[in-house]
């Protein structure tokens, strides 16, 4: 079924929206939480859970990308999973090796004064994305966004782990860089 009409039977309050949306997007919201949860009961669940809060979103949200918006209702919900599952322990798990990775070039910041709205910096982070290559972009979204290990990714793209990692890294300094000369304090 068409994207559009599945974002209708939600504005029509049809529950054949949340089947619809399951047969079409299912396999890709799992394989979001599952790079980033470990269990298949939490994977199943957060899954489940980003049809409900889809639900209550449509209306009065319209989303122009169907697949965007449900892979970041799943992202979000199976950080904020993770994060209850793991409050008291940190470090070693590979989504804990992502934030940290990505740590290194946009942190929180403590200064409301002298930091940009979240708006802007997300802006920002999307013009530097723009100006890598293909392949950069992929893999940083990949990693960053997909929480997709370094392993799968040198699988996908025929690389060593070390160049995939070298990459990333190199990708991370670069986008430091570029927002420390927008002015971002990171």
């Amino acid at each position: 079924m068409e994207d559009q009409k599945i974002v209708q039977l939600y504005w029509d309050r049809n529950e054949l929206a949340i089947e619809e949306s399951s047969k079409k997007y299912g396999s890709y919201c799992s394989a979001i939480a599952r790079n980033i949860l470990s269990s298949r009961e939490d994977v199943e669940e957060c899954v489940n859970d980003t049809w409900l809060h889809a639900w209550n979103a449509m209306p009065p949200h319209r989303p122009q990308i169907l697949s965007t918006f449900l892979g970041k209702i799943t992202r979000n919900l199976s950080f904020d999973r993770y994060k209850r599952l793991h409050r008291a322990k940190r470090g070693g798990h590979a989504v804990e090796l992502v934030l940290d990775e990505l740590a290194e070039c946009v942190s929180g910041g403590d200064d409301p004064e002298g930091a940009w709205t979240e708006k802007e910096l997300k802006d920002e982070i999307n013009r530097f994305l723009q100006s890598l290559s293909e392949e950069n972009r992929y893999q940083f979204i990949l990693r960053y966004w997909y929480a997709e290990s370094v392993s799968e990714m040198a699988e996908r793209f025929q690389k060593t782990e070390n160049q995939i990692s070298v990459n990333l890294s190199r990708i991370r300094k670069q986008l430091r860089s570029h927002l420390e000369e927008k002015g971002y304090r990171v």
